[in-house]
């Protein structure tokens, strides 16, 4: 792909178009000396596309540690001897006065993420803390509870619940690498099931799982065909403990691409910022922002530190944007 052919598929996706997946994988190859270029390009598909704000969301660990599931980047795993914490759902107290320190730090959204197969026994506990974050805070809330029946999602969004996320985490064609417990089709069916409940579909990834360029058009026309409401993009954040605990991070311009292929590939949706990506990313963070990104996950993360908020709200203020939900 050549920087004319950049030039010229930004406009096309400006225009109403849809790049082909052979030119979503010419953007993830194309070489370093282009990619500057191809953040001009996706920066203003994303102004014009998906707005100016820069929306930010907090989650709170909300039941850690002992998952059925093997997901081999997962500390909370029970097959793993990543050393992430382990308790069971907090009391909603906590949870409410979390969602305070959220809305203080700017947050806008805030979800309850628990570990485990599914919600299980403490579905109506959780329904109880989401309607008293909501009436504490105002904040839009979000869950993330591992697989759902139709009779949970419709009790989630019952309870107040805007969005629910269910992770794909990777391309069909990779996913057999990074999970034995279920399947790629489990996670659809969830989502489906999310969203016939009512709910909003906040669904991304991990970037960093030992994908392909192929691997990572092949998950973004997923998202697509999905019509997810919003990707989290997470960087892999290698746990000592797990089996990919000696993953090397992938380069950050690499990250920046993938990024970009997101956007194209989806103008309007919301591509949002989370875990590892100041580890990934360094100093290229706030170039994150031009290449396809218009939200962050802001402070702690499930088991790994973020930074303050503070920092993240100069970065978007000094690349020229707003904080504000879309």
């Amino acid at each position: 792909m050549s920087p004319e052919d950049i030039l010229d598929l930004g406009r096309r996706v400006l225009a109403g178009e849809e790049p082909t997946r052979e030119e979503a994988l010419g953007v993830w190859r194309l070489p370093d000396r282009d990619v500057p270029l191809l953040l001009a390009v996706t920066s203003r598909v994303t102004r014009e596309k998906a707005g100016a704000a820069v929306d930010f969301c907090a989650i709170v660990n909300a039941r850690a540690g002992r998952c059925s599931e093997d997901c081999a980047f997962c500390a909370q795993s029970a097959h793993h001897e990543g050393a992430g914490p382990l308790y069971p759902l907090l009391p909603p107290e906590r949870i409410v006065a979390a969602a305070q320190r959220a809305r203080a730090a700017g947050a806008q959204r805030f979800s309850l993420v628990t570990a485990g197969r599914g919600p299980g026994k403490d579905l109506a506990a959780i329904c109880a803390a989401v309607e008293k974050v909501i009436a504490a805070t105002g904040l839009v809330v979000c869950c993330s509870l591992g697989f759902l029946t139709e009779d949970e999602a419709r009790a989630l969004r019952e309870a107040g619940v805007s969005r629910y996320h269910h992770n794909l985490e990777t391309a069909r064609s990779h996913f057999g690498r990074i999970c034995s417990t279920h399947g790629y089709d489990d996670k659809i069916a969830t989502i489906r099931i999310a969203r016939a409940g009512g709910l909003e579909i906040c669904s991304g990834c991990i970037v960093g799982l030992g994908e392909t360029a192929e691997a990572i058009v092949e998950l973004a026309f997923a998202l697509k065909e999905l019509a997810v409401d919003s990707i989290p993009v997470n960087f892999l954040d290698p746990i000592p403990g797990t089996p990919l605990a000696g993953s090397a991070a992938p380069p950050p311009l690499s990250l920046l691409r993938t990024l970009a292929v997101f956007r194209l590939v989806m103008p309007e949706v919301s591509i949002r910022l989370a875990g590892g990506r100041e580890k990934n990313l360094r100093d290229l963070q706030a170039l994150a922002l031009w290449a396809g990104a218009n939200g962050l996950m802001i402070g702690d993360y499930l088991t790994t530190p973020g930074r303050p908020a503070v920092m993240d709200r100069r970065m978007v203020e000094d690349l020229g944007l707003a904080v504000g939900r879309r």
